[in-house]
Formats: C-alpha cells, sequence, structure tokens
C-alpha cells in the first residue's frame, strides 16, 4: 500500500508540473485589440497628398502643395488639356469682370478681424462662378484658416484646378501684386468683414487687351489664401507652374492665351503693370 501511495503522488505531481508548463503558452496568446487600439472609421482621414502632408494648419492636417508643371510636352492630350485649363481661366476672368461691373472696381477680398486681407479674391468671385452656396459658407470677417473656413478648402471650384487633376485645396491660378498692378497692396487695416477692392478697369490706361490679371504661377497656393505673385520691375515672379510648354494668362478683356515659355523676357513686365505705355504683342 506505501508503494501504490508514492507513485499516485508521482503522477499528480507530473501532471501538476505539465500544468504549469502550460500556463506561460497560454498567456502568450494575442487578445483582441480594444476600442483604444482600433481606430474609429467615422475619423476624418485626410488624403494623402502629391508629396506628403504639412500638419496642424489651423488645426488641420493639410497635403503640400503639388509640384509643378502639373503637365508636360509629352502627355498625349496635351492639346485637351490645355483647351480646358483655357476655358477655366476664361470663366475665372469672366468672374472678376463681372464682379467689376456689378462693384464698381475689381475684386480682392475680404479683411478679417485683424482688419488685414484674410480671403482671397477667388472667395469674393464665387457668386460669379455660379457658387453662390459655398459663398455663403464662408464667414466673411475671419481668416481663411479660421475654424469654419478651413473646412471648406476640399470645396475648391474646378475653374480654379488643373483639369483632372487633384490639388487638395491649392491653386495654381494666382494674381499679381505690387506697384502698377491691378491688386496694389493694403495699405492700411479696415474694418472686419469689409470688402477690398482692387483697381478699376478704367484705371488700366494700358488697355484691358494689353493687361493681364491671372496667371498660372510655379508656386500654387491654398485657394481661400490672399497670397498673390508680388511683382516689381526688376523682380518678376516664376510663372507656368501647370505646363511645361509655357502659361497661360488671363487678361483684363475676358481673353485667355498661353504665353511659351521661350517668349520675350520683356513681355510679362509689360503685361503685368497696368499703365506702363509699353506695347504688347501676343500670339
Amino acid at each position: 500500500m506505501r508503494l501504490h501511495h508514492t507513485r499516485s503522488a508521482t503522477i499528480v505531481a507530473a501532471a501538476l508540473s505539465v500544468g504549469l508548463l502550460a500556463l506561460p503558452a497560454c498567456k502568450k496568446k494575442k487578445s483582441p485589440p480594444t476600442v483604444a487600439d482600433t481606430p474609429s472609421p467615422s475619423d476624418p482621414v485626410p488624403p494623402p497628398g502629391p508629396t506628403g502632408e504639412v500638419p496642424n494648419v489651423g488645426g488641420l492636417s493639410l497635403p503640400q502643395p503639388p509640384r509643378a508643371p502639373i503637365f508636360r510636352t509629352q502627355n498625349p492630350r496635351a492639346a485637351a488639356v490645355r483647351a480646358t485649363a483655357e476655358k477655366n481661366m476664361k470663366d475665372v476672368v469672366m468672374a472678376i469682370q463681372n464682379f467689376e461691373a456689378t462693384h464698381g472696381a475689381l475684386p480682392a477680398g475680404y479683411a478679417d478681424k485683424t482688419g488685414k486681407p484674410g480671403l482671397s479674391w477667388r472667395v469674393a468671385i464665387l457668386p460669379f462662378l455660379e457658387q453662390d452656396p459655398l459663398f455663403r459658407q464662408f464667414k466673411l470677417d475671419e481668416a481663411w484658416d479660421s475654424p469654419n473656413n478651413i473646412k471648406l478648402l476640399d470645396k475648391m471650384p474646378k475653374q480654379f484646378a488643373p483639369p483632372n487633376e487633384p490639388t487638395y485645396g491649392y491653386t495654381f491660378t494666382r494674381g499679381f501684386t505690387g506697384p502698377n498692378t491691378w491688386l496694389p497692396p493694403l495699405q492700411q487695416p479696415v474694418r472686419p468683414g469689409q470688402q477690398l477692392f482692387g483697381v478699376k478697369l478704367l484705371n488700366i490706361t494700358d488697355g484691358t487687351s494689353n493687361t493681364a490679371l491671372i496667371a498660372d504661377a510655379w508656386d500654387p497656393v491654398i485657394w481661400t489664401k490672399p497670397d498673390e505673385m508680388v511683382f516689381s520691375p526688376n523682380s518678376v515672379p516664376k510663372l507656368g507652374g501647370v505646363f511645361e510648354s509655357g502659361t497661360i494668362v488671363g487678361l483684363a478683356d475676358g481673353s485667355t492665351h498661353l504665353v511659351r515659355k521661350n517668349a520675350d523676357p520683356t513681355l510679362f513686365p509689360r503685361l503685368i503693370q497696368i499703365n506702363d505705355g509699353q506695347p504688347v504683342q501676343l500670339d
């Protein structure tokens, strides 16, 4: 009997030993993810930008601007794409003209709560691009990156974008500011929400067919931001960010033209200035 009892005790001890050895393996079994480990499907995920992302602009993560030029000459659809781009720019310059006919001067945007430019002329012409519902969503006395206005960046009208190319709220369509341009710098702060104006078409003594209001910039900007190309006679901003072959310009008479990249370097200073008295010859 003593031998049987000893043998039973040995068997029980061995069983306990096996069970204890199995316990660590059970602990290693992966548990299902908790709520904190699993992203909510309702969380907004910004679209991936062409070259990465810039975090925390107005509390929102925004993609970086696209790299220029967007379209290269070897694109087999270059002619059709350029025709669409010219039509889009024509829509924009016609909207600028219609704004001037309604308000008596060219659009320059709106002042924010500091009395300085807070929204661009592109926002101001939205009603003339059949974008009244979008226009009414803006708080005109706030800057482009205010909590309300920054939510509207992805609603950029197609006329401000290269044809069929996502630019995530960036536009190459920019105007010119500086001495003797149609968008002279604001001299002093004004009241919040006040509409800002450029010159009148009558002030363009060179003639509307000889003066460029907008063009494809090399560096795109957020479309609602009042950030235009700074010009001086000795410093012409870099242009041509959409087409490698040249720059589409929108003139004050409502027409558009493609200026080839090998054009006379003195052409753009003469086109941009509103009353320099220099002749302009476009193809």
